[in-house]
């Protein structure tokens, strides 16, 4: 080993040079720090859209890492291939000494770091890993025999009483130690979109901005999709471009309803970690029994935004359009797939997790399990949402179904595409029969 080896720090899911655990550990660690960042193609390679937004506001973000860093007479190097594959490559070119990486807790990403942890060790190189996703990661908050929560409302509770002044205190950079950063030759980012096979999206993100007055009106206001009344924040906490800490220190003393957001993210996170299976299955056994449907025209009327059902319609139009919905409606258009239509909910989840702009495994595959009926802590499998209460509840007056759904009132629009009361009965039935059939082989 080289006298002199440089300390990397790994950027993925923590895209922001303040405010960082394992980043502030790395320029403190005694050694100069390069920042690295790899486009997996594993997951990548599992994109049909070379459109997609999300690799473009990555790609987008990393230039602007990349600007900062310049100010320091440093940059990024920024990979593409499979990480397996580009670490010899990495390793080759630079003297490493120590890697430094926030942990993340997606099966995949748990395979993939514990493979290349083992792969640095065997050639001496030092690995170290921080907690920065959650406020507080899972393994964390568990009941008093060790085991895991399954119930938010428990959790919630142990969540708030073990909670400290640190989990949530923004961890400052200083300009002396961002001196640590290893020089590097003032060039750009050595990857492009195109590099990737990828274009650029006309799809816009939300702007990386804490309002203050959505969160003080967010118990209000977070149900009515056709206000600004959520932060929009989901992509900048999922790719790390903003830190949970610096938002939940405002949440906290701003609104407690809000603050309950992020503890169901962190207990999704948790439902994942202990329960990796809930990816592909139901948290309950016995709901992978339910007899599906899976009609492929009904499941593209649904993608389209052409059921008849206007608040349905209006959520699915928005996704499409923007890479995102509104929280309660994505709640009303999983239960009219999982319930009126009887498509599999991961049918649903895949859709989500190829539009959505903020799409978090954890959270979209809880929120689905959940519409379901099949998840930890799930809605009863007999609720069924009745759109048009929803629609009278939520938007009277028609103001968010009239900008996605313009031709609402035109004779153009279709039909309903199922009735309510019977899609319910129907739905009623299948669970029911699908239950009945686990009772009776046990």
């Amino acid at each position: 080993m080289p006298s002199n080896p440089v300390h990397l720090h790994w950027f993925r899911r923590d895209l922001r040079l303040d405010d960082n655990r394992a980043l502030k550990l790395a320029l403190n660690s005694g050694a100069k720090v390069q920042g690295i960042f790899i486009f997996d193609r594993n997951i990548l390679d599992r994109l049909d859209n070379k459109q997609d937004a999300r690799v473009m506001f990555i790609h987008r973000t990393l230039q602007a890492m990349h600007r900062e860093l310049q100010a320091y007479g440093s940059g990024l190097k920024v990979y593409y291939g499979q990480p397996e594959q580009v670490w010899p490559q990495i390793v080759e070119e630079i003297s490493v000494g120590h890697v430094f990486w926030n942990r993340d807790y997606e099966p995949y990403a748990r395979q993939r770091d514990q493979s290349i942890t083992a792969w640095l060790q065997q050639r001496g190189i030092g690995v170290t890993t921080a907690s920065d996703h959650c406020v507080m990661e899972p393994g964390r908050v568990l009941k008093g025999d060790g085991t895991p929560y399954t119930v938010f409302t428990p959790y919630a509770r142990r969540w708030r009483e073990l909670i400290n002044g640190n989990d949530i205190q923004p961890i400052s950079i200083h300009e002396e130690e961002h001196r640590q950063w290893a020089s590097q030759p003032q060039t750009a980012l050595s990857i492009a979109l195109e590099d990737m096979g990828f274009q650029e999206s006309l799809i816009p993100w939300p702007e990386l901005q804490i309002n203050t007055y959505v969160l003080q009106q967010y118990a209000q206001k977070r149900d009515i999709p056709s206000v600004e009344g959520t932060s929009r924040l989901g992509l900048h906490l999922r790719f790390g471009t903003l830190s949970v800490r610096t938002l939940a220190s405002k949440a906290i003393t701003l609104s407690d309803t809000f603050m309950n957001e992020l503890i169901w993210r962190d207990f999704y996170q948790s439902i994942l970690w202990h329960y990796p299976h809930t990816v592909d299955r139901a948290f309950k056994p016995a709901y992978d029994h339910i007899a599906w449907r899976n009609n492929p025209e009904e499941f593209e009327r649904w993608c389209q935004g052409n059921t008849g059902y206007p608040i349905v319609d209006a959520g699915m139009r928005q996704l499409q359009q923007s890479g995102w919905m509104h929280n309660r409606v994505r709640m009303i258009v999983a239960s009219f797939l999982t319930k009126h239509l009887l498509i599999d909910w991961r049918w649903g989840e895949a859709w989500f997790a190829a539009h959505l702009l903020d799409y978090d495994l954890a959270s979209n595959v809880g929120g689905w399990q959940w519409a379901a009926g099949c998840g930890n802590d799930a809605a009863p499998y007999f609720r069924v949402f009745n759109p048009y209460e929803q629609t009278r509840k939520f938007d009277p007056q028609g103001h968010y179904i009239r900008r996605w759904v313009p031709e609402v009132d035109e004779l153009t629009y279709p039909a309903p595409m199922v009735d309510h009361a019977q899609a319910r009965l129907r739905a009623l039935a299948t669970y029911k029969a699908g239950l009945a059939s686990v009772d009776s082989s046990t």
